[in-house]
């Protein structure tokens, strides 16, 4: 009996304890809902980042939300589009984030340097495609994402400030309309920007999106 009284209490005892991590284990999970860009997940055995997303409604009961979502693998770099019901849950990727700087471009790479360790490596320009299009001297706030020891996609501050290296001549008097024309950037991005504004101009940039904010004072 007394065996059985001590069984009992190490049983309350640690029954707390392990829908405390049960708890915490969950919580560290996203579920379909919360899959928004930018978003890493483990998904098949390895490290995919949502692109985009889109919620639908999937029929008339109450809870049948589906969430079409386009998530890239960082190894491989192949995109895939898949529907998840609502609550599904995904873990989140074991990937190391850490600050670098970019040092110069090849043909097919990118050359980027950890600054803490100060050692250097290389991305593929086809595994960067869109974040090479705001990568400037001087960049502050950028990550490179590693997975097993291993560089595999950087992740940009949210915004960058360019110049504008090509554009039509600004319009006077046309500052007050919501009017655009094309401009390069001197990555060789191209770019909506207001009507009045000239080469040569400082803009702040949408790394998300790739569209212009606004003129900015530096």
């Amino acid at each position: 009996a007394k065996s059985r009284t001590c069984a009992l209490q190490w049983f309350h005892t640690i029954t707390p304890v392990r829908e405390a991590i049960d708890y915490l284990t969950f919580r560290a999970m996203y579920s379909s809902s919360e899959l928004k860009k930018g978003v890493i997940i483990d998904f098949e055995g390895g490290p995919h980042i949502v692109e985009t997303t889109h919620a639908a409604s999937g029929g008339a009961r109450a809870g049948s939300m589906i969430y079409r979502v386009r998530i890239r693998n960082l190894k491989t770099g192949q995109r895939i589009d898949k529907n998840f019901r609502a609550n599904e849950m995904f873990p989140p990727a074991d990937v190391d984030k850490r600050p670098v700087q970019f040092l110069y471009d090849e043909t097919e790479v990118s050359h980027f340097m950890d600054s803490e360790s100060f050692e250097q490596f290389a991305l593929s320009r086809a595994d960067i495609e869109w974040e090479h299009n705001f990568l400037v001297e001087g960049l502050e706030d950028m990550r490179a994402m590693f997975y097993n020891g291993s560089p595999i996609a950087l992740e940009l501050p949210p915004t960058v400030v360019m110049t504008i290296t090509e554009t039509a001549p600004g319009v006077k008097g046309n500052s007050a309309t919501s009017r655009s024309k094309p401009a390069k950037l001197e990555t060789g991005y191209e770019i909506q920007v207001p009507e009045h504004i000239d080469e040569g101009t400082r803009i702040s940039v949408d790394t998300r999106t790739g569209e212009c904010l606004g003129r900015t004072k530096s």
